[in-house]
């Protein structure tokens, strides 16, 4: 494992790395993240950035699919996702003050 200036890993916040798509459709952490201390920030960046974003609308199809969404809930949150991913190229700990 490579580290950078800020001291976190090389894979820090790359989605395919961290949380990456198995056979079966499910996105599972790899076992070698477990032991990493920067486990949870990595994660939570991943999923901030559009190809998070991106994983989320594809769980919102699925639910949506099973029925266990409305058309409306589905509607609704992938605006929010698509909104989201577009304006989310920024790191986990830079945002954007209100």
């Amino acid at each position: 494992m490579t580290v950078n200036q800020d001291n976190t890993p090389s894979c820090f916040g790359q989605l395919d790395i961290v949380f990456p798509e198995g056979e079966d459709g499910l996105r599972m952490t790899p076992d070698s993240c477990f032991h990493c201390s920067y486990k949870t920030a990595c994660l939570c960046c991943a999923m901030q950035q559009s190809d998070g974003f991106k994983a989320r609308e594809k769980m919102v199809d699925n639910a949506y699919e099973a029925g266990m969404l409305s058309f409306f809930q589905r509607w609704s949150r992938k605006k929010y996702f698509n909104r989201r991913g577009r304006h989310s190229k920024t790191h986990l700990f830079s945002r954007r003050k209100s």
